[in-house]
Order: structure tokens, then sequence, then C-alpha cells
């Protein structure tokens, strides 16, 4: 089953790489825009679908839990197939606007986290959900309650 989880990613992959390249042509530019991260908020988003509606088989999780460790080593490889020196001789607002969008998302990040309040975690989430299954269920000699 955990080529399941694989499964699940490459079609979050393919979704990311093609709005990306959507996202690219709409900004008039030659190259995908995001396609990395929009696929990851889709993997995160099926996740929680399935643990949502209690589908996520422990393969699947195990599927996308490998696959999700690899997520910075891909970063820093697409990355590396970004021509950044050439952008930054493209003149200075390059640089600024890539200054500015790291800032904001760390200013979003700060508000979010500030803002929130505490949040469950997965982990706890998980516990709580495996307590509940592990809950006996009442039996009833008769076919009434009550």
């Amino acid at each position: 089953m955990t080529i399941s989880g694989v499964a699940l990613l490459a079609i979050c992959t393919l979704l990311g790489g093609l709005l990306g390249d959507l996202l690219g042509v709409a900004l008039g530019v030659k190259a995908n825009v995001g396609g990395v991260g929009i696929a990851m908020m889709f993997l995160i988003a099926a996740r929680l679908w399935l643990v949502r509606h209690g589908i996520l088989s422990h393969g699947l999780k195990t599927g996308v839990e490998f696959w999700g460790s690899f997520y910075i080593p891909i970063v820093v490889a697409m990355a590396a197939q970004q021509n950044v020196i050439a952008a930054a001789k493209g003149g200075p607002i390059v640089v600024i606007a890539g200054i500015g969008a790291v800032a904001v998302c760390f200013a979003m990040v700060a508000l979010i986290g500030r803002f929130s309040g505490r949040v469950e975690t997965m982990d706890e989430i998980e516990a709580r959900e495996a307590e509940a299954l592990a809950a006996p269920v009442p039996h009833f000699k008769s076919g009434r309650i009550g």
C-alpha cells in the first residue's frame, strides 16, 4: 500500500506542476511559478481529507511521509536550476522583490501563529483518534436504548 502514497504524491506533483506552469504563463514568465509548493499544499490537503474521512491507511501514510521527507532536497534541487545570477543582473527590483516576498511570508507566519492560539498537532490528533478507536463499544442486550 506504500505505492498508494507514492501515487498520491505523483498526482499532487502533476497538478502542482500544471498549476505552476499556468501561473507562469499568466504572469508572463517562461517558468514554473511555485509548482512544488502548490503540490505540497495539495498533498497536505489530501492527507487531511483522508484522515477526516478515516481512509488513511498505514501504507498510504507511510508513502506520503516517505516522500514528504524529501521536500527540502527537492526544493533545493529545483532552486539550483534557476538562473539567479541572470535574474539579479536584470536589475535591483528582482532582489528587492525576493527579499520583500520572504519578509512578507515571515510576517504572515508570525501573525497567523500569534492570532490562531493553540492548535492541536498532528500527533495529538492521531493519538486522540487512536484512543477513540480503542474505546470499548457498549453492547445492548435488547434493541432498546435507555
